[in-house]
């Protein structure tokens, strides 16, 4: 049975994501995936002023005359949820852990996919994948969706994204919206990313909190890694170590966004020091610009 505690937390984040979704996100979802897919409907002779870009050569050879391939505007979309439930998205300094925000930003987009008649899929992964909801449609449905990510707990501490990649490109074969949610502190994952960005529109959604970035100067710390359980005393008055530790975590983001850049792939880095919406809000405007 679900805890009292998680249905009302389940609740208030529909009630607070149904007033973004509302009056913010729906338009900008709306315009920048819809239309995005399409999908064969016939074969028809060709007609003066086709474009032959849509000429089907198989047909054209066999009917022994030109033959253009019909597409239609898809009116569904269907949306993966890839989330990353790894011991790292357990650490927030500011307002809230990144995993949890990483649940708010996903129940947004997974409102907003409903209220445009689309499908909601998700993938839970740590070291591997530990969850997976077939998409489906409807409000129900996205409460479940949202219910697995807050009240799911996973029995791995680790993060596998390359194996999530596979498992999503294994059981959706169909082109999707992806939404892979996580802070990417993981293994390479360059041959899956390229593997899924080709077959599906893939948008990563980095997790970052302030203090993976920059150390305090408050003097010794012990530092534990979440996901391996190894502890580092270091002493946070070095400037030289602040520095250092900043410069390998910056170089870290970095390659990371690289990779996605190099493969097609979209970033939104989100942060728990600032508002998540005004990054969404931001990057579908900037899309909808590019897809005019």
């Amino acid at each position: 049975m679900i805890p009292r505690e998680v249905l009302q937390k389940v609740r208030r984040i529909e009630i607070r994501t149904k007033s973004v979704v509302d009056s913010i996100l729906s338009g900008e979802y709306h315009s920048v995936f819809k239309g995005r897919g399409m999908e064969f409907s016939e074969v028809r002779s060709y007609v003066e002023g086709d474009d032959i870009r849509s000429i089907d050569w198989n047909v054209t050879a066999r009917m022994n005359g030109l033959y253009v391939k019909k597409l239609v505007e898809e009116r569904e979309l269907t949306v993966m949820l890839v989330v990353d439930a790894s011991a790292s998205g357990s650490f927030g300094s500011v307002n809230k852990f990144k995993g949890e925000m990483g649940a708010e930003i996903c129940a947004l987009l997974a409102f907003s996919a409903i209220k445009n008649n689309d499908r909601v899929g998700l993938i839970i992964f740590t070291s591997e994948v530990e969850r997976y909801i077939p998409p489906q449609k409807g409000r129900n449905h996205v409460l479940r969706v949202i219910r697995e990510m807050l009240y799911f707990e996973p029995t791995k501490r680790g993060t596998d994204v390359a194996g999530a990649l596979s498992y999503l490109n294994r059981v959706q074969r169909r082109k999707a919206v992806v939404f892979l949610v996580s802070d990417f502190f993981a293994p390479s994952f360059a041959k899956p990313l390229r593997v899924t960005a080709r077959r599906h529109d893939l948008v990563a959604i980095s997790l970052r909190d302030p203090r993976e970035h920059e150390l305090p100067d408050i003097g010794l710390l012990e530092l534990a890694d979440a996901e391996t359980g190894e502890t580092r005393l270091v002493d946070s008055s070095s400037r030289q170590f602040r520095a250092l530790y900043k410069k390998n975590m910056d170089e870290r983001v970095t390659a990371t966004s690289q990779a996605f850049t190099a493969n097609g792939v979209d970033e939104i880095p989100v942060s728990t020091g600032t508002d998540y919406i005004e990054s969404l809000v931001k990057f579908f405007r900037k899309r909808e610009k590019l897809y005019r």
